[in-house]
C-alpha cells in the first residue's frame, strides 16, 4: 500500500519538485523530500522577497505552474491572490461578503487551503462559497455550499480543505448540531456526483471537525480516508459508499472532543489525534465494515490538538501544541507504535496552530507569536535547533518547493531560500 499523491489517480498532471498542490503537500503527509529550506533566516538574511497581503486569512499558500496562490480577505470579500514567484502579484478575485472568523486572534474567514488538480484552483471560505478558478484566474463556476445542502453549526470557524478524489471535488462538512455530510462535486460544472450523509451520535460539540479528508490507495482501491463525528472512515470515491469504519475513540461520548488535528497516514496505517490532544491512536486501514475490534493497533497519552502531525519514512512526527509539555516532539515508528525517540523545542508560552513540515530531513515548526522553530532530524533525537523571528504572527503552515520556504503571515508573505 502506498500514500496516494493527490489527485495523481485522476488526471495526467505530472507534479514537479516546485509544486505543492494542497494544504499538506504532494503527498498529504507533511513532508517533503530534496533540497533542504534555510535552517536560520530573518529579513535581513535569506530573504528572497516579502509580499504585503490585503487582509487577514490562515489557509496555506498552494503552488502551481510557477504560481504561489492563496485565499484572503479582500476588502470584506472572501478573495483569492495569484502571485509569481519573485513575489509579484498576478491576479485576485473576490467573491461575496466574508462571514468574520470566531476567533480573530486564531481564525479567520479564509481557513480553508485551495486545492489544484493541475489545470484550476479550488478555494472554500467560511461564508459556505466555494469556487473554481482557472489558472489564469478567470472564474469557472461558484456556488454557495450551505445554502445548497444545510447551514454552517460548527462551534467556530469552518476548517477543512478540500480535496480532489476520483477525479471529483471533494469537502467534508462534519458538524455536531446541523447536516453533517460529504459532497463529491464534478471539476468541471460543479454538479454534485454524490452526497454522503455523515451522522454518528456524539456528545455535544464532539462531532464538529475541522479535520481535512487523506486520499489513499487501499487494498487497490482509491480511497477518501475522513476523521470525525469519532469515527475513523474509508469511502468509495466513484460513489461516496463506506468501505469501512472504525469506531471506539470515545465511547463515553464525552463533550467537547471536537477534532481540529487532521489524521496523517504511513503504509497501511493511520495516526488519529484525539481527546483535544491527550491521545494518538495507530489506526490500521482498510477491510470491509466495522472493523474497530481489529483496526485499533496502539495508543499513546500525548498528541496534538491543532498541529496536524507529518509522517516521513514509515515515521510520525508528532509536535505536541499546546499544554505543559508544548514543544515536544516525539518520533514514533508507524507500523509498531514504538516511541523511538523524545525531544523538546525551546519551551515559551504561546501555542503552535501551524502544521510542522519535514523538508529533505529539516523539521520547521511556526509557532503563533511569528517564532519558526527548525532543527535538523537525528536518529536519536533534534540538532540544530534554530529560532528564527518573522516579527508578525503565523497560523498558517509552511510550504517548500525547490528549497524555497514559503511563510505566511499576518500581513505578510515571506520567501526564504539559502
Amino acid at each position: 500500500m502506498k500514500l496516494t499523491p493527490l489527485i495523481l489517480l485522476s488526471t495526467a498532471w505530472t507534479l514537479t519538485a516546485a509544486e505543492w498542490p494542497g494544504w499538506r503537500g504532494a503527498e498529504q503527509d507533511g513532508s517533503v523530500a530534496g533540497e533542504k529550506p534555510p535552517a536560520k533566516f530573518s529579513a535581513e538574511e535569506n530573504l528572497l522577497w516579502k509580499a504585503a497581503l490585503p487582509g487577514r486569512g490562515c489557509s496555506t499558500p498552494i503552488v502551481v505552474d510557477g504560481k504561489i496562490i492563496l485565499t484572503s480577505e479582500i476588502e470584506g470579500k472572501d478573495g483569492v491572490i495569484a502571485y509569481d514567484m519573485e513575489g509579484k502579484e498576478l491576479w485576485r478575485k473576490t467573491f461575496g461578503k466574508i462571514i468574520p472568523g470566531r476567533g480573530q486572534r486564531v481564525g479567520s474567514s479564509a481557513n480553508s487551503s485551495p486545492v489544484t488538480d493541475g489545470e484550476a484552483v479550488y478555494v472554500y471560505f467560511k461564508s459556505g462559497q466555494l469556487a473554481a478558478l482557472e489558472l489564469s484566474g478567470d472564474v469557472r463556476w461558484e456556488m454557495n455550499l450551505f445554502k445548497k445542502f444545510g447551514e454552517d453549526k460548527l462551534w467556530w470557524d469552518v476548517g477543512t480543505s478540500p480535496v480532489i478524489a476520483g477525479g471529483n471535488l471533494v469537502v467534508a462538512m462534519m458538524q455536531t448540531d446541523a447536516p453533517s455530510y460529504i459532497v463529491s462535486l464534478d471539476r468541471k460544472t460543479g454538479n454534485t456526483v454524490w452526497k454522503n450523509d455523515r451522522h454518528y451520535e456524539t456528545g455535544p460539540e464532539s462531532g464538529d471537525s475541522y479535520t481535512t479528508p487523506l486520499v489513499y490507495d487501499i487494498d487497490g482501491k482509491e480511497t477518501l480516508v475522513c476523521w470525525g463525528g469519532d469515527h475513523l472512515t474509508g469511502q468509495d470515491v466513484a460513489t461516496g459508499e463506506i468501505l469501512w469504519t472504525v469506531g471506539g475513540f470515545n465511547p463515553d461520548k464525552k463533550k467537547g472532543w471536537r477534532v481540529i488535528a487532521s489524521a496523517v497516514a504511513s503504509g497501511d496505517v493511520a495516526l488519529v489525534p484525539y481527546a483535544r490532544g491527550e491521545y494518538v491512536a495507530g489506526v490500521k486501514m482498510g477491510g470491509k465494515g466495522d472493523t474497530t475490534e481489529k483496526a485499533h493497533l496502539w495508543k499513546h497519552k500525548l498528541g496534538s490538538d491543532s498541529a496536524t502531525p507529518a509522517a516521513d519514512d514509515g515515521k510520525f512526527y508528532i509536535l505536541t501544541d499546546r499544554g505543559p509539555q508544548r514543544g515536544l516532539v516525539t518520533c514514533i515508528d508507524a507500523p509498531s507504535g514504538k516511541v523511538l525517540w523524545k525531544d523538546k523545542l525551546p519551551k515559551a508560552a504561546q501555542t503552535f496552530y501551524a502544521s510542522p513540515i519535514i523538508a529533505g530531513g529539516l523539521l520547521v515548526c511556526p509557532r503563533e507569536d511569528g517564532v519558526v522553530l527548525t532543527a535538523k532530524i537525528g536518529k536519536e533525537g533534534l540538532e540544530e535547533i534554530k529560532s528564527n523571528e518573522l516579527g508578525e504572527g503565523v497560523i498558517a503552515s509552511p510550504v517548500v518547493v525547490d528549497g524555497q520556504l514559503l511563510l505566511r503571515g499576518d500581513r505578510s508573505l515571506f520567501c526564504f531560500a539559502n
